[in-house]
């Protein structure tokens, strides 16, 4: 299938090694130094594109957490004319490390996922100059994103905006019975800037 030229402008802003090194030396009681790994997978080839992505503390990189898998697709309707969905590892331990060690994908297959329904995202697009964009993702009215992770069910506000050069992470844990937030984006976005293009 032939994708749309943003499509595969927001594939490429995502797709890279990032992390928020001049935001945590300015800001270091509020925001982690962290590492970011957003690489390009072959799943869901017929119709999207996919980015596996998993982050770490730049004080221990060979202990990340929060995996995911990010599909880009085609939106529905023109307001929004890209959508983002979020699936689960059924089995994180497995891939651990993968952003750094991307051989690990290579065993990684659609059945190994679990999708997660409520979490999913409408992209919207502006042009920054010729050829230059940000990309703002945000949750369809309505939705909440949440799953069960060993044995607790977990809620995630979720979000992002991309360009070419940097990538700010909106996302952040909620508390189900308070709705307020409980870790990550708490006081403004994380601001990544790429240092490598995958």
């Amino acid at each position: 299938m032939s994708f749309s030229p943003q499509l595969i402008a927001l594939s490429k802003y995502l797709a890279g090694e990032f992390d928020n090194r001049e935001q945590a030396m300015a800001e270091p009681v509020w925001y982690v130094h962290l590492r970011l790994w957003q690489r390009p997978i072959n799943l869901f080839s017929e119709d999207s594109m996919t980015l596996f992505a998993e982050q770490a503390n730049i004080i221990n990189p060979d202990q990340p957490y929060r995996q995911r898998i990010i599909r880009l697709r085609e939106g529905s309707n023109f307001d929004a004319p890209l959508q983002v969905q979020y699936y689960m590892l059924q089995n994180p331990g497995l891939f651990s490390g993968a952003g750094q060690n991307p051989a690990l994908l290579d065993t990684l297959t659609p059945d190994k996922l679990d999708l997660l329904p409520g979490c999913i995202l409408t992209v919207t697009k502006e042009t920054l100059a010729p050829n230059s964009y940000k990309f703002v993702a945000t949750p369809p009215p309505e939705t909440v994103c949440s799953f069960t992770y060993q044995g607790n069910t977990v809620q995630v506000s979720l979000g992002f905006e991309a360009t070419r050069a940097e990538f700010y992470s909106y996302d952040k844990g909620i508390d189900s019975e308070t709705g307020k937030a409980t870790w990550g984006a708490i006081l403004g976005p994380y601001r990544y800037s790429k240092r490598e293009q995958y």
